[in-house]
C-alpha cells in the first residue's frame, strides 16, 4: 500500500490516533500499537520515526510472526560464526542494526517466553547479546511494537510477561478500525479510484452508482483500508468504462459460479454440480391473471430485483444465487430497467 493513502481520513477516532502518534514521536520511549489488519499499524510506526530526533537514523522493522521460533532470536540479537548450524558467518541483529533509531517489532504476540525474556533485558539495560558470545553489545534502540491480539489478556493467563508489557506500553496507541471511521470509507473510496482511474488512462473518473457507495458504506471491512483498497481498484479496472458511473462492486474476488466444488462422500463433483433448485415464488393463479406476459415480466423483475438487494447489488453474485448466467442477468437488468432505478 502506498504509504500515504491510510492517512487520509476526517473522522474524529483516526484524526486523534494521529495527533497522538505525533506528540508521541517526540520523546524516544517506548510506544505499543494496537489494531486490526489493515489498519496502517506499521504507518504509524513510521511517523512515530520520522517526527523524532531520529529521523535521520535507520528505521529497521521485524516481523515476529514471519520468523520460526528456532530463527527469532538470532534475527533479534545477531550470531557470532559457528553458533549454530548454517551460522558460517557473525552477523548483526536488528537490534544493532537500529542503533541510534528506531525498531519497529510487529506481531509482537507471537514471541516465545523465552524470546520475550531476552527482548525485556535489552529493553532495561540497553544491550544485547549475540547468540553464541558471552560479550553485551550496547545500543540505543527507540521500540515501537505492534501487535492485535489482548496483551493484558495475554498477561494475566501467562502466556506474555507483564513486566515487558509495562516496558513497551509508556503510550499506547490503539487505532479505530475502519467501519467506525465515519464519513472516511466514501473520502479514501474516491482517492484509491482516481488514482486507478488515471492509472488506466481514463478521462476521467465517473464516480460511484448509488448503490455502490451504499454497498461500500455497509460493509463490515475485516481487512481495513487494506482490502477497501484492493476493492476499489477492481471495481474500477473491471467496469472498464470511464463514461459511466461504476455499478458493479465485487467483494470477494474468488466467488465463482465455477469455483471447484470439494468431492465428499457421495456429493456430485463439480463439473456435474448443476445450480441449486429455486423454490417457486409465490404469485397470483392462473384465474387472476389477464395478461400473462405482463404477469410473468411482473414477476420477474421482483425476483430479480429482491435478489440484487440481498447480494447488495453485486451482479455476479446475484446472478450465482439465481442459477443464471452473468449475461442472462444482465439482460433482465437492462430489461426492467433496474440500474436505471439505482443510479
Amino acid at each position: 500500500m502506498e504509504r500515504e493513502t491510510q492517512f487520509i481520513g476526517q473522522s474524529g477516532a483516526f484524526l486523534d490516533a494521529v495527533e497522538r502518534a505525533s506528540r508521541a514521536a517526540t520523546l524516544s520511549r517506548p510506544v505499543l500499537v494496537i489494531g486490526e489488519r489493515g489498519t496502517g499499524k506499521e504507518l504509524i510506526a513510521e511517523r512515530l520515526h520520522r517526527l523524532s530526533n531520529r529521523w535521520g537514523e535507520p528505521l529497521v522493522t521485524m516481523n515476529c510472526a514471519a520468523l520460526p521460533e528456532t530463527l527469532i532470536e538470532a534475527e533479534l540479537f545477531g550470531h557470532e560464526q559457528g553458533a549454530f548450524t548454517g551460522a558460517t558467518r557473525a552477523r548483526e541483529g536488528r537490534f544493532e542494526e537500529a542503533d541510534k533509531g528506531t525498531l519497529f517489532l510487529d506481531e509482537l504476540g507471537t514471541l516465545s517466553m523465552g524470546a520475550q525474556e531476552r527482548l525485556l533485558r535489552a529493553v532495561e539495560y540497553g544491550e544485547v547479546t549475540r547468540i553464541g558470545s558471552s560479550r553485551p553489545v550496547r545500543v540505543d534502540v527507540r521500540i515501537v511494537a505492534a501487535t492485535n491480539e489482548d496483551l493484558p489478556a495475554r498477561a494475566h493467563d501467562g502466556t506474555f510477561r507483564p513486566d515487558l508489557l509495562d516496558r513497551l506500553s509508556f503510550e499506547v496507541i490503539t487505532l479505530p478500525p475502519l467501519r467506525v471511521r465515519e464519513g472516511d470509507i466514501e473520502v479514501l473510496a474516491a482517492h484509491f479510484a482516481r488514482r486507478m482511474a488515471a492509472e488506466l488512462g481514463w478521462e476521467e473518473w465517473p464516480g460511484f452508482a448509488d448503490h455502490v457507495s451504499d454497498a461500500l458504506e455497509n460493509h463490515p471491512w475485516p481487512g481495513n483500508v487494506r482490502e477497501l483498497r484492493n476493492v476499489v481498484e477492481r471495481a474500477v479496472y473491471r467496469w472498464g468504462d470511464w463514461s459511466q458511473p461504476i455499478a458493479e462492486v465485487v467483494f470477494d474476488p474468488f466467488e465463482s459460479p465455477w469455483t471447484p466444488i470439494e468431492e465428499r462422500g457421495g456429493g456430485r463433483r463439480s463439473d456435474d454440480a448443476g445450480p441449486a433448485p429455486q423454490s417457486a415464488p409465490s404469485g397470483p393463479r392462473y384465474d387472476q391473471v389477464d395478461d400473462l406476459r405482463a404477469a410473468v415480466d411482473g414477476h420477474e423483475r421482483a425476483i430479480v430485483e429482491h435478489a440484487l438487494g440481498a447480494n447488495r447489488w453485486n451482479q455476479r453474485q446475484t446472478a450465482k444465487a439465481l442459477g443464471v448466467t452473468y449475461d442472462q442477468l444482465r439482460h433482465c437488468i437492462k430489461k426492467h430497467g433496474l440500474m436505471e432505478d439505482k443510479d
